[in-house]
């Protein structure tokens, strides 16, 4: 993870950071434990036995070193996206497609099976051999087209519905007996040569939706269906990913929340499958359109714009091919869920967009408007009250001052470092902010350490708090999943359980009663985590552990950039750090040798979700690649590989309700790294530190 610095004072912290290091370079040993369950999933790493006595106040005390888990704990085994892979097997070419049958009309639309249309193919899934499809005009300008297994057994017991609890799914309106009845859309479908649907506008005539002439593929662990687009065509969405505003006709997007800085055309943090679709039409004196497909436009010609939306609600790790004649969708899992929203136009696509299916965006408070102040490097309340107090001699506005993981009690969640930003300061630093208008929020990460059994001083009551209500996601045998992120190895909370939220709850209101906060700032909720699998298991006896790379300031991650850098990045030095920087990022970035991509082929009924058949191109690799693995498991059963990319919407939803309850009567004031579509309703977003020196205000 990045982080950029920005203020109107700059701060040195490489110092800082030495500094911090320095104080918790070793860790207090005891013989009583903190009461953490033992845990036998993973194979414990080689431990760091030497110790050392020192004498503090006349006190004689033992300390040990810091155990820095390696560098290749990060390594998941090497895929090949699907979309690189010359081995690859095109499944329009060898699945059979689907033929239905048992057509009913309903009283909103239609319901019909669909069979498998010959023997199945099995690629990258088990086949599954009867599908339910049921269309609904759902309101004046809404169609839904659902797809999903219509048999739950033994070979697709594992076939993953999304919850209509978890997320909102768009029902019939209440009024739609009459208002439907003007839905300018039309269905159709076919079973020439199989099964394929087709969505038109019925005032224009205009084709929106269509997958005639491909096969619809369902299986347990892939899904693919596409539909035809006109030359040219003008997409926009699909988020989220560092990409032109117009989508373009040669773009692959991933939807898997990541861990990662900026990367181009990749996916990143958050996933968004809708699109709005808008298509321009030549008038003639006579009113008939005509679509124009070429960039070029004719100055005295007359032209009328058309816009729809498409949405399909599956949160499963997908890719969406965005090619010149077609879209083409395929997913790790789930169903097909469809939504198609008439326009025409695309203030009335989004509108009906939020109204009916996402929600509207968070009310915020007035203050939320104004100037925020936030950097990583902060030292201390002092240092936070000179950043105000020079805003203040300046008679520069500032509404609001964040702080990073730095107040954090060695990086631990609702705990601040009793010496640096202990609670007493923070008191009077808080008051003496709020009288003057302003407001404080601080970053708030998504794990949770586990304190050391064996270091009595290493209790962490947070952490015992929601282990005891069953809060935190578990590996399949039962155990604590138990991954590592900032403070050492620590567990995750489980949204899908009964306990987490009002542990969270709970846990904020306890903190706002020591430190007077005014919203929060959610991170690394992909959710992320510095370690492939539950690396943690059997090992947390050495905790706090030190991340497998090094930390801003320390030997060999010299911090070279503006602004702690800027003597090394002047005209008479850059060349040498920019050499420099190349070289450290180079021998701090873990490598493999292995050079033989991992390929799985599927058996009958049974899925593999770590290293799924079809593989999608992941910016971080395998799935389970700087995340939770896709094999952890919630209270309910459910498999991570069913909603890694919902552990963000269900941090924001938490602490929405928590910060109601921790701040009464006053509008939830949040922002999160990792959304779904609907979160918005909750929290604003934000995206990843970038370079300041070019690009201005990061955070």
């Amino acid at each position: 993870m990045v982080r950029c610095s920005i203020s109107a004072r700059w701060f040195q912290i490489s110092v800082l950071v030495a500094a911090q290091l320095n104080g918790i370079a070793y860790a207090q040993t005891a013989s009583q434990g903190a009461g953490a369950p033992a845990h036998t999933s993973a194979p414990p790493v080689p431990q760091a036995t030497s110790s050392e006595v020192v004498e503090v106040n006349g006190t004689i005390e033992t300390f040990r070193p810091i155990f820095t888990v390696p560098p290749e704990a990060a390594l998941a085994a090497p895929v090949l996206p699907n979309i690189k892979d010359p081995e690859a097997i095109d499944a329009q070419t060898v699945c059979p497609g689907y033929n239905a049958s048992n057509v009913k009309r309903t009283a909103y639309g239609l319901t019909a099976t669909l069979t498998l249309a010959g023997p199945a193919c099995n690629l990258y899934g088990t086949d599954i051999e009867t599908l339910n499809l049921t269309v609904e005009y759902q309101s004046a300008d809404r169609l839904s087209v659902k797809i999903l297994p219509a048999f739950i057994d033994a070979s697709n017991k594992s076939q993953y519905i999304l919850p209509t609890n978890l997320v909102h799914q768009p029902t019939v309106d209440e009024d739609a007996a009459s208002t439907s009845l003007a839905n300018d859309l039309s269905f159709v479908w076919s079973n020439t040569p199989t099964f394929s649907l087709s969505v038109y506008r019925k005032s224009t005539g205009d084709l929106l939706f269509s997958t005639a002439g491909t096969k619809l593929v369902f299986e347990n662990q892939f899904i693919e269906f596409a539909s035809s687009l006109p030359e040219n065509y003008n997409l926009y969405g699909l988020g989220e990913s560092i990409h032109g505003f117009r989508l373009g006709n040669n773009f692959t997007k991933t939807m898997y929340a990541a861990d990662i800085g900026d990367p181009i055309d990749l996916n990143i943090y958050g996933s968004h499958p809708f699109y709005l679709d808008t298509r321009y039409y030549a008038v003639d004196d006579t009113g008939n359109l005509t679509l124009m497909t070429s960039n070029e436009t004719n100055t005295s010609a007359a032209y009328i714009s058309y816009s729809h939306g498409v949405y399909n609600r599956n949160a499963h790790g997908q890719e969406i091919l965005l090619r010149p004649t077609n879209i083409t969708w395929r997913l790790l899992g789930g169903s097909i869920d469809l939504y198609i929203y008439a326009g025409p136009t695309q203030p009335e696509v989004t509108s009906a967009f939020q109204t009916s299916t996402i929600g509207l965006p968070a009310m915020q408070q007035y203050f939320t408007f104004g100037y925020h102040n936030c950097r990583w490097g902060y030292a201390n309340w002092s240092q936070l009250q000179e950043v105000v107090d020079s805003y203040e001699r300046f008679g520069i506005p500032l509404e609001n001052i964040w702080t990073d993981i730095d107040y954090m009690n060695q990086y631990r969640d609702f705990d601040n470092d009793p010496v640096r930003f202990n609670y007493s300061e923070g008191e009077i630093f808080l008051s003496n902010l709020h009288e003057s208008g302003r407001h404080y929020i601080p970053i708030i990460d998504s794990a949770i350490y586990v304190p050391n059994p064996e270091n009595a001083s290493d209790a962490y009551e947070i952490f015992n708090n929601g282990n005891a209500t069953g809060s935190f996601i578990t590996n399949p045998d039962g155990s604590l999943y138990i991954g590592d992120v900032w403070p050492g190895y620590t567990v995750f909370p489980d949204w899908l359980s009964g306990g987490a939220g009002e542990w969270w709850k709970n846990e904020m209101v306890t903190w706002h009663g020591k430190v007077a906060f005014d919203g929060a700032w959610i991170d690394m909720s992909e959710v992320s985590s510095f370690c492939a699998g539950s690396c943690g298991s059997g090992n947390i006896t050495m905790n706090p552990v030190h991340p497998p790379f090094g930390l801003p300031g320390e030997p060999g991650n010299v911090i070279y950039d503006y602004p702690e850098g800027f003597n090394l990045t002047n005209a008479t030095q850059a060349a040498a750090a920019s050499s420099a920087s190349s070289s450290q990022k180079a021998a701090a970035t873990p490598t493999s040798s292995n050079t033989d991509y991992v390929r799985t082929t599927p058996t009958p009924g049974v899925r593999n979700v770590d290293y799924p058949p079809y593989v999608i191109n992941n910016v971080q690799g395998a799935l389970g690649s700087k995340a939770v693995a896709p094999n952890a498991t919630h209270e309910d059963g459910t498999e991570e590989y069913e909603v890694h990319n919902l552990f963000g919407y269900g941090i924001l939803n938490a602490t929405y309700y928590a910060l109601l309850a921790a701040i009464p009567d006053k509008r939830p004031f949040i922002i999160g790294r990792s959304t779904f579509a609907g979160s918005g309703k909750w929290a604003g977003h934000w995206g990843q530190a970038i370079p300041c020196v070019r690009n201005g205000i990061a955070k």
